[in-house]
């Protein structure tokens, strides 16, 4: 069951949708939602991942971040957004 003490974290809450996902829960009552930039954890380590996990006691993980580029590189890198995504 979902309290307003749930510890929450939101990844990608820069991006258009993580940004309306961290109001919403906001204005939702729920005061434990956590956000980490790409500088200070890297997703696609697993390792950094797990120990976030662990020390910051998180009970739900919202992913909503993804490498993306411009209308140019999505059309020259499409496998290399792809791959990344899926890591």
């Amino acid at each position: 069951m979902l309290s307003s003490s749930t510890r929450i974290f939101v990844a990608g809450h820069r991006g258009m949708v993580g940004t309306a996902l961290v109001r919403s829960l906001r204005q939702a009552g729920f005061v434990n939602i956590l956000t980490r930039t790409h500088s200070h954890l890297d997703l696609t380590n697993q390792q950094d991942v797990r120990l976030f996990l662990q020390n910051e006691k998180i009970d739900i993980v919202v992913l909503a971040a993804a490498k993306v580029g411009g209308i140019h590189a999505n059309n020259t890198y499409p496998a290399d957004f792809i791959a990344t995504n899926l890591q």
